[in-house]
């Protein structure tokens, strides 16, 4: 990677010999498909395109670079991006699962895996991690993310960041982190995809901002603008966000992009007058590459006019240019632009990558439920496993996935067969029809994506056979859930409810009497309906080793250590429900503001058992009065009072009593998880800072920690009620 003064010189000269129509090529990202090739080939040699996206051949990506490098005048690689969310060939578990882990260092293993096998192939910049916070789970797009919280969405954040990047932009086997979507996706009304957001200055600096922020400190070398109208102004054409903000405040020297067509679309929200005005105002906001379907829906093809009329001054785009520049030299595209195409097999296919994803899968599990402990199962204990879900491949993968393995990929099925093998028997039976969601979106025009084969069976016969294999097994083990296709981009639902007859399957295996075990393939709470199974884990969409992962954690090889990075509602009904809500008033009634029901969650923030019991004693700071800008070190003991090691993820929670504006009633400010084996006691550590005792007040308009008295609580998850108090006061 070449020096800073060497890479500016470099992109110096090359700015002086450009005309306007290279710079706009530059600027501009476009979809490839398989079939346009007589389409893209020609803008890029004229160099009027600086990065492709969607290219996932190896041979593909030599020959578009080979056009780039060698036909046009000035020689300028391109920049290929991809949507590396969970893995390139080798699939993790979805990123809402990973967060469940709480392990920072599985995630970042995972994600430097799939920058490994991205830059196999030739790809230099993934679209990820993306880190919009989301209180909503009828957003379908919660399954990308870190779930409802801030705190731990940031650390989420800074190890993907970690993980694709490493320790610099261009480290070998690495790829530029694109942190998205900046800013306030999650929040869409209603949990409707795409629909705008309407969020206070409170929560968007202190819930929604905090991650992006923590992903570029970490380093993060691009930001992708939301789609959606934020508070009246798309973030594509916001100046105060993308400038004053992201550019300014936080000095983000990277590159921003577009999501695909949001530039253009600045038309369609009434905001620009037409695409020629959309390059315009997203260029002058910070908008520094633009992403589009095809070339006639990209707005930045108007650059070169809209500089000749005025409406642009060229050093505007001269920095997005040179931001876009410098990720080429830092990746070292201009020395090395090609694939090793010898090398490519190797990498996608090394079984060490597995073996990540099938401890990844391990580590994403939460049991929400075990009555009677009757997990972990015995090995000689008789299976029925039933559900729509146990045998799919694809479904397993979960969605956002393009170049992966289905043939590879083990599921629950497989995954149990494997582990019992003759020790004991396995019935296996669908159960029930399971039929993705058939509506058309974004994704059934992209080549690659395949949705998961329909299973149609009988229903009602099915229904009558599973009962009878759960009555001839000693135990019967579920998997039901959601489709992939039913929860992603596009995919928002009204409901929570389990799709076609699956309920009813539930609720008639379950009436045999015998132990039943759920199995969730799902990545938002699911309404169960008040049925209730002896046990319950939600497995998420683990990936390409996720049965071997589940067979291993139903027979107690591995202890469940995951814990929810969400609130689980009970119901549709009390969607938002995020654990760090306020007091107001009449706070003892805050449980009971339904008059039909209980008002808290099912399942609570950092909830997640296991086959090891935890007990937590003696909380403690090192005094109990502390000045302004002080840290505050807490401590906490932790015994494993089960008969086995297990893993659990200790969590700090803070409440700010009084100040200028009110607070959360909880709000995470620590966790570690950590292996204890049985009998045996560990000593926790917490450092609060000064930025984990501050907070954006919407009376002062900025940051600030106040006298004030906090609660300190340390526990198992947001219930947390094991405490002590301090006092913070001006030195």
């Amino acid at each position: 990677m070449p020096r800073d003064t060497d890479m500016n010189a470099k992109i110096d000269a090359l700015l002086n010999q450009m005309t306007p129509e290279e710079k706009a090529g530059q600027v501009q990202q476009f979809f490839h498909f398989v079939g346009i090739e007589d389409v893209i080939s020609p803008e890029v040699a004229a160099g009027r395109v600086g990065s492709l996206l969607f290219v996932r051949d190896a041979a593909e990506i030599n020959r578009m670079q080979k056009i780039a490098v060698e036909e046009s005048r000035l020689k300028i690689p391109l920049l290929f991006g991809f949507d590396v969310i969970h893995g390139l060939r080798t699939i993790f578990p979805v990123p809402i699962a990973m967060a469940a882990s709480w392990d920072m260092k599985i995630i970042e293993d995972s994600q430097a895996v799939a920058a490994r096998e991205s830059r196999a192939i030739g790809l230099h910049w993934t679209f990820a991690p993306m880190v919009d916070i989301a209180r909503d789970p009828r957003w379908g797009r919660m399954i990308e993310g870190a779930g409802e919280d801030s705190y731990l969405g940031s650390a989420v954040a800074v190890a993907q960041v970690r993980g694709f990047q490493g320790d610099a932009i261009g480290q070998e086997g690495r790829i530029i982190a694109g942190p998205k979507h900046l800013v306030g996706y999650g929040a869409s009304m209603g949990g409707r995809d795409y629909d705008e957001a309407e969020i206070s200055d409170s929560q968007l600096h202190n819930v929604y901002l905090p991650p992006f922020k923590a992903a570029i400190d970490a380093g993060a070398g691009n930001i992708m603008c939301a789609y959606m109208s934020l508070n009246g102004v798309p973030p594509t054409g916001n100046q105060w966000l993308l400038r004053d903000v992201l550019k300014g405040e936080w000095g983000f020297e990277g590159f921003t992009v577009s999501d695909a067509n949001s530039a253009f679309d600045l038309c369609t929200h009434n905001f620009a007058a037409d695409p020629k005005d959309a390059a315009v105002r997203a260029l002058n906001a910070g908008l520094d590459m633009e992403m589009s379907l095809k070339l006639d829906e990209a707005a930045f093809r108007q650059i070169p006019a809209a500089l000749a009329a005025g409406e642009i001054d060229e050093a505007v785009l001269d920095d997005a240019v040179r931001r876009i520049f410098a990720a080429k030299f830092k990746m070292g595209l201009f020395d090395n632009p090609y694939v090793d195409l010898d090398a490519v097999d190797g990498v996608l296919n090394d079984p060490a990558h597995r073996e990540v994803a099938r401890a990844a899968a391990e580590k994403s599990f939460v049991l929400l439920r075990n009555e009677g402990d009757v997990l972990p199962l015995n090995v000689g204990t008789s299976v029925a496993l039933i559900g729509p879900l146990a045998d799919a491949a694809r479904d397993t993968l979960g969605p956002w996935v393009f170049e992966h393995d289905n043939a590879e990929t083990i599921t629950v099925l497989a995954g149990i067969q494997a582990k019992l093998g003759d020790a004991s028997t396995v019935r296996y039976s669908p159960g029930v029809s399971m039929i993705p969601r058939t509506n058309g979106s974004f994704f059934d025009n992209l080549p690659g994506f395949d949705t998961a084969p329909i299973i149609t069976v009988d229903d009602d016969l099915e229904i009558a056979n599973a009962v009878a294999l759960a009555q001839q097994s000693d135990v019967t083990v579920l998997v039901l859930g959601e489709a992939q296709n039913m929860i992603g981009e596009a995919a928002s639902r009204s409901a929570l409810d389990l799709p076609g007859r699956q309920q009813e399957l539930l609720e008639a295996v379950t009436a045999t009497g015998k132990p039943v075990v759920l199995l969730l393939m799902a990545a938002r709470p699911i309404d169960l309906n008040g049925a209730t199974p002896d046990a319950i884990m939600t497995i998420w969409y683990p990936g390409s080793q996720g049965g071997a992962a589940v067979a291993n954690v139903l027979f107690g090889d591995v202890a469940p250590g995951g814990k929810l990075p969400f609130n689980w509602v009970r119901n549709v009904g009390q969607i938002p429900l995020p654990y760090g809500r306020s007091k107001t008033h009449k706070p003892k009634d805050h449980d009971t503001r339904y008059w039909n029901e209980a008002g808290d969650a099912l399942y609570p923030f950092g909830h997640g058992l296991s086959y090891a019991d935890f007990t937590y004693a003696d909380v403690q700071t090192d005094k109990s009065v502390y000045a302004i800008g002080e840290d505050v070190v807490v401590t906490a003991q932790i015994t494993n009072t089960g008969t086995r090691t297990a893993d659990e993820v200790a969590q700090l929670y803070i409440y700010q009593r009084h100040g200028s504006a009110t607070r959360p009633i909880r709000e995470l400010k620590g966790f570690e998880r950590f292996t204890l084996p049985a009998g045996e006691t560990r000593t926790v550590t917490f450092t609060l800072t000064a930025a984990d005792l501050s907070y954006w007040s919407s009376a002062t308009r900025g940051w600030a920690q106040e006298e004030t008295t906090f609660d300190l609580f340390v526990g198992s998850n947001s219930r947390a009620d094991l405490q002590t108090t301090i006092t913070i006061k001006k030195p």
